[in-house]
């Protein structure tokens, strides 16, 4: 079954399975439940409403936490022909302003939100506020103040006049800008629904199967993976109540898929290892029961019924993949990108520890000469949001070129090497690239962040934030570590790629000070600006004497 818009598949499921809960929104004790009809209720009287409010092709902002009206306001902004733009509830005041003023946004839907407060100054003053069910906000200036209740009665047993289309623009869902300002990418119904068709006919998944929504729906892989692939599998979605409630909502769910950046998955698996009372006492029990400790391990996370375990977005070491399978659990690399999603994919029976797969479905792909992958399918993104020029470097002569570097093995399995525009040039004029050495690197185990600069130095230079665990070793046994895990690496690398210093930085890094983006990736032009006069000098002087220089800061 194929429909053409997920309001379509909205219509299919509430006239189908119209007392069938789609969304849970958990909390201690309970849930609020929306059946597909009653969710169409909603979609359909609040899209009415909008569209006599605001007309058509209207952009609108939509910053709340993970909750089962995120997606309710989503599918009634694109019921009314108009565009929703997403917004991290953990955007800095400026990324906000800017592309609050960027899209012209003339209505914001408002859910809970930490940064509320501070997202509110830099809004236009005339923009209209619409609070979602159970928020309440103070509103200033010359905008409208609406309540989703209200907009629910104002249209009540009415449907928008507006008929969706497969290629109308359904929202801009901006990128990390981790080199940068954010960009605008365009989304339609077809960017969305073809690129889950596709993974469809590779990933079996029971029917309707069950999800979990945890990461930001602001983010599309969130966005596309849980909420378009439950509407169009008929899905059930529950909703996870805060971080503090993570392990007991997804022990609550059971999700049948669960995607997770690598991040994530070293998490749960510091989280597994100090309830058992350390590395210790994990190693003692395993080594008693390995199979047993495995099926507990991954039954109390919830896990137990999971058919595919996807890790994306960053390179997941190997000792971490392989970690998880000794619980039982098989991790999937897989590659796909704002621009254009599900490309190439692992699979249980087809995988390699550090590859991304291969291509999956119609897709095709090729290397350029400089090594970059570019990639050809169905189902892109038609281009950024008034940025032409952007959208001509991005696809060329129906290539899309992914700004990843990559090489493929005899057997057809595709891996990362590293970003075209990461690379830079020291003061040798030679190219480095910094993913692969950050990769072997953060295999230090007192290792939390890192990142390395060298753009003109003498020498490159990695800049580092410890994990807890270094706070109950002494600083010597850590510096040695480091010392050696340096070594290791210079070994491995070209000359003018070694490492010449390290400067491990007290303060962490995270989206609060701006170091980090909203998806958790480093911002290097940042790491530049803190360090890079400090990084210069200790490489000039590693080079002068010839030895490593460690430096504290």
């Amino acid at each position: 079954m194929r429909h053409n818009t997920l309001i379509d598949y909205l219509d299919h499921w509430a006239d189908e399975r119209s007392d069938k809960v789609w969304l849970r929104g958990l909390f201690e004790g309970g849930s609020d439940d929306y059946t597909w009809s009653e969710a169409r209720r909603q979609v359909n009287a609040v899209g009415a409403a909008l569209e006599s409010r605001f007309g058509h092709g209207v952009n609108m902002i939509l910053l709340s936490r993970n909750r089962p009206h995120w997606f309710l306001a989503d599918l009634a902004i694109i019921r009314s022909g108009n565009v929703t733009v997403g917004m991290f509830t953990t955007y800095s005041p400026s990324i906000a302003q800017y592309i609050a003023e960027f899209t012209e946004a003339k209505v914001i839907f408002v859910g809970e939100s930490p940064n509320w407060e501070a997202v509110r100054p830099v809004l236009p003053p005339d923009i209209t506020i619409v609070t979602l069910p159970g928020v309440e906000v103070e509103v200033e200036g010359e905008g409208e103040h609406l309540t989703w209740d209200e907009l629910l009665v104002e249209g009540e047993g009415r449907v928008p006049d507006y008929t969706c289309q497969a290629s109308d623009t359904i929202s801009l869902v901006f990128t990390s800008g981790t080199t940068g300002l954010p960009k605008g990418v365009i989304q339609t119904h077809d960017s969305n629904i073809i690129p889950i068709q596709r993974v469809k006919e590779f990933v079996a998944l029971p029917n309707e199967p069950r999800y979990f929504s945890y990461l930001p729906l602001s983010h599309l892989a969130e966005r596309q993976l849980v909420e378009f692939t439950s509407l169009c599998q008929c899905g059930e979605v529950s909703f996870n109540e805060s971080l503090d409630t993570l392990l007991p909502d997804l022990q609550r769910s059971r999700p049948h898929f669960f995607f997770g950046a690598p991040r994530v998955w070293e998490q749960l698996q510091q989280a597994v290892i100090s309830k058992l009372g350390g590395q210790e006492a994990f190693n003692e029990a395993l080594k008693s029961d390995p199979q047993g400790i495995g099926k507990r391990v991954v039954d109390s996370l919830g896990l137990g019924e999971v058919e595919f375990c996807l890790t994306a977005s960053a390179p997941t070491p190997a000792p971490l993949v392989q970690w998880w399978e000794s619980m039982g659990l098989i991790l999937m690399d897989g590659f796909g990108q704002t621009e254009a999603m599900s490309l190439i994919l692992s699979h249980k029976d087809s995988r390699r520890t550090g590859s991304i797969g291969k291509p999956i479905g119609e897709v095709e792909y090729k290397l350029t000469d400089e090594g970059e992958l570019t990639v050809r399918a169905e189902g892109f993104t038609p281009g950024y949001y008034k940025q032409p020029e952007k959208t001509a470097e991005l696809i060329r002569d129906g290539w899309l070129h992914t700004g990843d570097k990559a090489r493929v093995d005899e057997d057809g399995f595709l891996y990362i090497t590293g970003r075209v525009k990461d690379y830079f040039k020291t003061i040798q004029g030679k190219f480095v690239a910094p993913p692969p050495i950050e990769g072997q690197f953060s295999e230090n185990p007192y290792v939390e962040q890192l990142c390395l600069m060298g753009r003109g130095f003498s020498k490159t230079v990695m800049v580092v934030v410890l994990a807890e665990n270094a706070s109950s070793n002494h600083q010597l046994s850590v510096e040695n570590s480091i010392r050696e895990t340096v070594a290791a690496v210079n070994n491995s690398v070209e000359k003018h790629a070694r490492i010449g210093a390290v400067i491990i930085s007290t303060e962490p890094w995270s989206i609060e000070n701006e170091v980090l983006t909203a998806t958790l990736k480093i911002r290097r032009e940042k790491i530049d600006e803190r360090f890079a006069e400090l990084g210069e000098r200790l490489a000039r002087e590693s080079a002068e004497q010839g030895q490593l220089l460690v430096h504290w800061s």
